[in-house]
């Protein structure tokens, strides 16, 4: 798994790339809670994502709770068929925003 951070309005960014599974993803978790910790509003792109485990699915779903208990938005952002796949099988696809694209996330 590769990531980047960028900066779109509000949000932070945290852009991950290729496969995040039960190796990688506590380097994932890391950088959703690293960001939430400096209080900043968050999306996490998974446009290129082509494999996430229930470890990669747990590390959002962290993210996701500890941007509810500060009052932060927290968002995906042009999630991959792969991970949508995982997301609507854990009926996930209804509990996390999803965006299309980081110009809907303005809208």
């Amino acid at each position: 798994m590769k990531y980047k951070e960028s900066e779109h309005g509000r949000f932070l960014i945290i852009h991950l790339e290729g496969e995040v599974d039960l190796s990688c993803s506590p380097k994932a978790r890391e950088q959703i809670l690293k960001g939430l910790k400096n209080k900043r509003h968050l999306l996490v792109d998974l446009s290129a994502v082509e494999y996430i485990d229930s470890s990669g699915v747990a590390s959002l779903v962290e993210g996701y709770q500890q941007a509810r208990s500060q009052q932060m938005d927290f968002a995906l952002v042009g999630v991959s068929k792969a991970a949508m796949q995982v997301l609507q099988l854990a009926r996930l696809d209804k509990i996390f925003v999803i965006y299309d694209s980081l110009d809907d996330c303005e809208a």
